[in-house]
């Protein structure tokens, strides 16, 4: 079978493809850009990459007439304040182009919509499914709530509250009931729907067995972790107040931080288990889906992860529009030194950030990170994936990766922290010699300003870190 997955580059996405290819389809894979998208090796064969902006109507005539099933994966929840009209047009083009085509059934995974007060982003998903219940083909939607797994949003989120605050003082929709469900039991769903003809034309509930919540989710998790929590909820805080509240603590975004809690005000619990029968699915316990998630993190075994979706950041970017580091209009500050062991400075490039920190200066990197989110930026909190990997796309603290070479020792990073201009970070081994290249672009005298305002910084963070990097 001939399968079309969009957001192949997502968190869902990432981690059905392999799925895919493993039953013997052939997949073409919708990416936005090309350069963010990394599949491994053994998949290539199988698969087919094109350029898709569902925004844009011409470039979905890449999509091909023959192919048998789709699956629709597309969320805007962040990258604008009116996600939900992007959300419809894309939609609407999708749909538009699939009458075209011989597909027999588009699969989305939605969010559950059965109260009658929904939040603004369970709208959207609700509107999508009418718009593509619409269309020439057997529609299948899978409505989840909360998705737990490993490099999920609402695992790190969860993760970074308990791990991080002892006490907390949070707000009233911690009393929220929900229905979470772990990201293999989701894959297992979507594995399982495909051109069944059982599921035709239907939407189903799915979540695991435990109704909790938010409050209790919390407090599962700390005992999973072995952690003693106390949480104490307040009726004062408004939904502004509560998104600050999330946006400072965790790693989340500002304006995903804003969409979470409008819609964590809204219970979202499953209607019935009628999909569980039909498929003789039956998704395993919330403290399960714990426990898995941090055996695949304690083996660094993370898939996919939130973090490095175009969701994480606040500069929406195709890699390519950037991975030309400008020669003209730029301050440069380059230092260089001698290599003994190319291998050992690649893998300490290699380790950067995240838990590893930066080798030098670690409190001023803080402080940035700190100043960051004061200015709605995505601060330090991110981390990385992966203790030693790194692709083009990855997120690392508050930059991007934008190309990552060891063989040739060349890794080039992009600011995604607030800043009034564009910054680059380069790091490049020739001749024997580590080329660290800080670069920034200006906007304006704003810019400039900023530019020699953490010049003497500079000097301290970046000779001591090539320092380290040599060591």
């Amino acid at each position: 079978m001939v399968i079309l997955l969009t957001g192949a580059t997502g968190y869902i996405g990432q981690r059905l493809l392999p799925n895919l290819i493993q039953k013997g389809h052939r997949v073409i894979c919708c990416v936005r850009d090309k350069d963010r998208f990394n599949p491994v090796d053994s998949i290539r064969p199988y698969i087919e990459i094109i350029e898709v902006d569902f925004l844009e109507p011409t470039s979905l005539s890449r999509i091909p007439k023959e192919i048998d099933a789709a699956y629709y994966l597309i969320h805007s929840m962040s990258n604008s304040d009116e996600y939900d009209k992007l959300e419809e047009r894309a939609a609407l083009n999708f749909k538009e182009r699939l009458r075209t085509t011989d597909v027999q059934q588009v699969i989305y995974l939605s969010g559950i919509v059965n109260g009658k007060n929904l939040s603004k982003h369970l709208r959207s998903r609700k509107n999508v499914e009418d718009i593509l219940s619409k269309g020439s083909f057997h529609l299948t939607t899978l409505r989840a709530g909360i998705i737990m797994g490993s490099g999920s949003a609402s695992f790190e989120i969860i993760r970074d509250l308990v791990e991080k605050l002892p006490v907390m003082v949070a707000p009233k929709w911690l009393n929220t009931k929900c229905q979470p469900i772990g990201i293999r039991d989701i894959l297992k769903f979507l594995d399982d729907v495909l051109l069944n003809e059982k599921v035709y034309d239907k939407n189903f509930d799915i979540g695991g067995p435990d109704v909790l919540t938010y409050k209790e989710m919390l407090l599962k998790f700390a005992k999973v972790r072995k952690l003693k929590r106390w949480i104490y909820t307040v009726p004062v805080m408004t939904p502004r107040l509560s998104s600050y509240w999330l946006y400072f603590v965790t790693s989340t975004s500002y304006r995903l931080a804003v969409s979470l809690v409008n819609s964590m005000r809204v219970e979202v619990v499953c209607r019935n288990e009628e999909i569980n029968r039909i498929l003789n699915i039956f998704p395993e316990k919330y403290t399960r889906t714990i426990e898995r998630a941090f055996a695949k993190i304690d083996k660094d075994q993370i898939a996919s992860s939130w973090k490095d979706s175009q969701i994480s950041g606040v500069k929406q970017i195709n890699i390519s529009d950037f991975i030309d580091v400008p020669k003209y209009g730029c301050f440069k500050d380059i230092k260089t030194r001698k290599v003994i062991v190319k291998e050992k400075v690649i893998a300490k490039i290699w380790a950067i950030g995240g838990e590893n920190g930066w080798y030098y200066a670690n409190i001023l990197w803080r402080l940035r990170g700190y100043l960051d989110k004061l200015f709605g930026g995505v601060g330090l909190r991110r981390g990385r994936t992966h203790a030693t990997a790194l692709e083009a796309g990855d997120a690392l603290d508050f930059w991007r990766v934008l190309y990552a070479n060891k063989e040739e020792g060349r890794l080039l990073l992009f600011a995604e922290m607030k800043v009034p201009g564009e910054a680059w970070l380069e790091f490049k081994i020739r001749n024997n010699q580590l080329i660290q290249t800080a670069s920034f672009r200006p906007h304006g005298l704003l810019g400039r300003f900023y530019w020699y305002a953490v010049l003497p910084f500079h000097g301290i963070v970046f000779n001591g870190m090539i320092d380290e990097l040599t060591r």
